[in-house]
């Protein structure tokens, strides 16, 4: 098997600490070659240099290579599948890697999550207040569907969501966001629900609801 350093190796162990203040087990463990694959549950094939591959389990700190299981050592095997998941080259246990249906970048979602695959920035649930960047408007998610900007007509305009004037310049591949008006959720029994292209929508911090702001 060969294992191939990629340019995102390079750059980590060219950002890792001075290893010559790092015992000798770390510091193998950063320049080594490696390779790590997720397996079941915690754990995650990693297979060395010599093509020996071992298997670590990460929540029970455990690696089946002779320095651990034999000698008891933190061995360089379970701080490289450590130094992966920090660095977000693998994924953590009960995570599986995807894009993100938003904005492309590569993001980590359960194992048995549904659709659509949204990462941190772009990941919006219903009950969230959101601001329209547009209007500044503050509004209530009520839903995030797996329909793109361009496959959802609007029922009184008979014009897609990226076809909307006000939409224009946002992705047509966006997802759609329902949302209704914060002062309709507050006040009306069945508030009126409008469909947003996702990037319109900014959710709010709590930070900002705190300090009150534009309704």
């Amino acid at each position: 098997m060969t294992i191939i350093e990629s340019a995102a190796d390079r750059q980590s162990t060219a950002l890792a600490p001075d290893l010559r203040s790092l015992p000798d087990r770390a510091a193998r463990a950063w320049t080594e070659r490696m390779a790590v694959r997720p397996r079941a549950g915690s754990t995650y094939a990693v297979t060395t240099e010599s093509d020996s591959t071992y298997l670590v389990d990460i929540a029970q700190h455990a690696c089946s290579c002779p320095d651990n299981r034999i000698r008891g050592e933190h061995c360089k095997h379970l701080r490289r599948v450590a130094l992966e998941i920090t660095a977000r080259r693998v994924a953590p246990p009960g995570k599986e890697r995807a894009v993100c249906d938003a904005c492309g970048t590569v993001t980590f979602v359960a194992a048995d999550a549904g659709t659509p695959h949204l990462c941190g920035n772009c990941r919006l649930e219903t009950g969230d207040i959101v601001r329209d960047c547009e209007t500044d408007d503050r509004l209530v998610v009520t839903d995030v569907t797996e329909t793109l900007a361009d496959d959802w007509t609007v029922e009184a305009t008979d014009e897609t969501v990226a076809d909307y004037d006000t939409n224009d310049g946002y992705p047509p591949d966006d997802l759609v966001v329902l949302a209704t008006y914060l002062s309709d959720a507050v006040g009306a029994t069945k508030p009126r629900e409008y469909a947003f292209p996702l990037s319109r929508l900014r959710r709010v911090e709590d930070a900002e609801l705190v300090g009150g702001g534009s309704q």
